[in-house]
């Protein structure tokens, strides 16, 4: 609109009042802008006509366009600040989250695979190319450096369930353990190695879990070639629900009813429609149950498996892994979640 009104003034002078057109444009510009300057040269009745409308149509195109200019600035600036104390807001009230350091290729996956899950969890990032990414996918983040204590502090480490560091740099990648571990040495720490030769130095730093991803990467590659329908049954059971087909893990409550059962008398299988397959003790061992000379008991934070003979206890603190199959995947994961509320909140009915 501003354009056409100065296109209008500068023909109407140039025609009616046979200015040049420099002079039109001049006689356009400082009857717009309001300035005060006199005219060129003495008007005629079209001429002041012309003035008039510029005047007027100028004052309102030119208020306006003023108006939307710092219009645009200033919501832009407002809708950072309040966007960044909404995000803040959100990162406060965090409890049990997980801490994500780093969004490249695996940082990114990371949090697909939480957001899939309704995980909360909130990224450390100081790459500001990838702030957009963030805002698109509605994540929580922090355009900070992930090696600093105040970043890891903003971001609640002291609340927080685990930090997973995957920044580019193995360097880093300690830093930020050796960070996160000064603030809250029991805290969860999963840390990716670039080179295998640096997973020592992370455990020395640490990292509760070293993971190589070209590590991994190439022994799947192998195990694709040697075992391809066991990779990809493993895929399903893990990473997907395309058969019904569930795979997750329980830890046992110390109150639990079912430490000290083995496993036919605790009735998982037919309460939940479950098949344990795996112990884990407190010691990390992994219990084999279906070995009939299998003695391993279930005790606090460990796994239950099916066995044959010599079936083993329950003891508080095993953690359970288990798969459940059913031609409705929601009805797995809803018989998994029973199954899972009822391990970690069942009463010590048998233990008073």
């Amino acid at each position: 609109m501003l354009v056409a009104l100065i296109a209008f003034g500068t023909v109407g002078y140039y025609i009616f009042e046979g200015m040049s057109f420099f002079d039109a444009f001049y006689m356009t510009i400082i009857t717009i802008s309001t300035v005060g300057f006199s005219e060129i040269r003495p008007l005629t009745v079209v001429g002041r006509s012309i003035t008039l409308v510029v005047i007027v149509l100028g004052i309102s195109a030119g208020t306006y366009t003023i108006g939307v200019i710092v219009r645009w600035f200033v919501e832009g600036e407002l809708r950072k600040i309040f966007g960044r104390r909404k995000l803040q807001k959100k990162m406060a009230d965090l409890k049990n989250h997980f801490i994500v350091c780093g969004f490249g290729r695996i940082g990114r996956i990371i949090c697909q695979e939480l957001c899939e899950e309704n995980i909360e969890f909130v990224v450390i990032e100081q790459n500001a190319s990838v702030i957009e990414d963030f805002a698109a996918e509605k994540y929580l983040f922090l355009e900070r450096d992930a090696t600093s204590e105040e970043a890891l502090v903003a971001a609640g480490i002291m609340k927080a369930k685990g930090l997973v560091t995957v920044v580019n740099s193995d360097a880093n990648n300690v830093f930020i353990t050796l960070t996160a571990k000064g603030l809250r040495p029991d805290i969860f720490v999963l840390a990716r190695a670039s080179e295998e030769k640096n997973e020592a130095k992370l455990e020395k730093a640490g990292a509760t879990k070293v993971v190589s991803p070209y590590m991994i990467g190439a022994r799947r590659m192998a195990h694709v070639l040697k075992r391809p329908t066991v990779v990809d049954f493993i895929d399903i059971a893990t990473m997907g629900n395309h058969l019904g087909l569930i795979m997750e893990e329980a830890l046992i409550d110390s109150k639990s009813g079912f430490v000290g059962k083995n496993l036919i008398d605790s009735r998982l299988r037919q309460e939940f429609g479950v098949i344990i397959v795996a112990i884990k003790k407190l010691s990390s061992e992994i219990a084999d149950p279906f070995n009939e000379h299998e003695t391993a008991v279930i005790s606090p934070v460990a796994g239950i498996v099916i066995g044959r003979m010599n079936l083993p206890l329950v003891h508080k603190g095993d953690a359970l892994f288990h798969v459940a199959g059913s031609e409705d995947s929601v009805a797995v994961s809803e018989s998994l979640d029973d199954f899972k509320e009822e391990i970690s909140e069942s009463t010590s009915s048998t233990t008073g």
